[in-house]
């Protein structure tokens, strides 16, 4: 898989493993995924639309010469966190 997906996918997995499904219930995420997505909590939800969304940008050859710009936002988003300066108290 390219490497465009991989900071949503990593988001995607982190919130699995943080949710209440795989962490109370005792599912494993793949079951969560599949299963119990009604369960999963927002943010999950809209990064698994967005994992979709940026598998699929990957086949369209449209978004193949312009860059798949699901990806590259998450990645961006991702870099400007681990960027920032501290918050001053």
């Amino acid at each position: 898989m390219s490497s465009s997906c991989d900071a949503i996918l990593r988001a995607l997995k982190e919130c699995l493993l943080n949710s209440d499904c795989v962490q109370k219930q005792g599912h494993l995420p793949s079951e969560c995924l599949k299963q119990h997505s009604n369960e999963l909590p927002e943010q999950c939800q809209l990064l698994r639309k967005s994992t979709f969304e940026c598998k699929r940008n990957m086949l369209d050859m449209r978004t193949r010469f312009r860059g798949n710009t699901v990806g590259m936002d998450a990645e961006k988003l991702r870099q400007q966190k681990t960027s920032a300066p501290p918050a001053e108290s």
